[in-house]
């Protein structure tokens, strides 16, 4: 009788050792696959982000390029009016020398 109750107490303890055992593999399954999603999920937040941030740079490239190209052609008309107002000047500079000239 004695011997029953030992050997169901070994058997008892064996089951539990081999159920901590297993326990304890999928506790470490859980935890490493945790921490595979969890990489992957950061992956695709820095691969989302990555993604914002070159369209945020290409939009502020074509706002750059039709900044410079309103600047290029604001200047462009303000070389025109300074040129059209050298000639002018330089016409009637002339006009006056000669005119100065005769004058005498």
């Amino acid at each position: 009788m004695a011997s029953d109750t030992v050997k169901r107490i070994l058997e008892a303890e064996a089951s539990s050792e081999k159920r901590n055992s297993e326990a304890r593999r999928q506790g470490e399954e859980i935890v490493s696959e945790a921490q595979r999603q969890a990489a992957i999920a950061v992956q695709k937040r820095l691969s989302d982000a990555n993604a914002e941030a070159a369209g945020l740079r290409e939009e502020s490239k074509k706002k750059a390029a039709e900044h410079t190209a309103d600047a290029e052609r604001e200047c462009q008309k303000t070389l025109d009016d300074i040129r059209k107002r050298a000639k002018d000047n330089s016409e009637k500079a002339v006009q006056a020398v000669i005119d100065g000239f005769f004058a005498q």
